[in-house]
């Protein structure tokens, strides 16, 4: 059993997956993006492989902390996982995640990081990263 995070872009979709303790989180790639029918049956696929029994999805907002298209965006895809997937669906702010994960992997590598998949994979681990903590916190999203 485990729990997936989404890091939603126009072109990839970065998918990390954490045990259900949240002991340890991974990156486990990414996904381009075709169409949402596609998208669901590949990421459906993931979580079948891996068990997982909660989603967090990203959650764009801006930096002021309000709703523009790529979060109403990110709200509508995780409206239709969680019906095609039947699984719990939560959205989590995800700002400055692909900024931290290039920075990661930057320290890394010693270069800056050019494989966006990659990229999108490790700020998925940001988000999940960030969600397990604000749980184990009490604090709310």
């Amino acid at each position: 059993m485990a729990i997936a995070a989404l890091d939603l872009g126009k072109r990839r979709i970065g998918i990390a997956i954490a045990d259900n303790e949240g002991l340890a989180v991974h990156p486990i790639g990414a996904l381009e993006r075709r169409s949402v029918v596609r998208d669901l049956e590949l990421i459906r696929a993931r979580f079948v492989e891996f068990e997982v029994t909660h989603v967090i999805v990203g959650l764009p907002l801006n930096m002021d902390g309000t709703s523009g298209p790529a979060a109403r965006a990110a709200q509508a895809f995780a409206d239709r996982l969680r019906d095609y997937c039947g699984l719990p669906v939560d959205l989590f702010d995800e700002r400055l995640t692909s900024f931290e994960a290039e920075e990661r992997l930057r320290e890394l590598s010693g270069k800056r990081a050019r494989d966006k998949g990659t990229i999108d994979a490790v700020a998925a681990s940001i988000i999940l990263e960030s969600w397990l903590s604000h749980r184990r916190s009490g604090r709310q999203h």
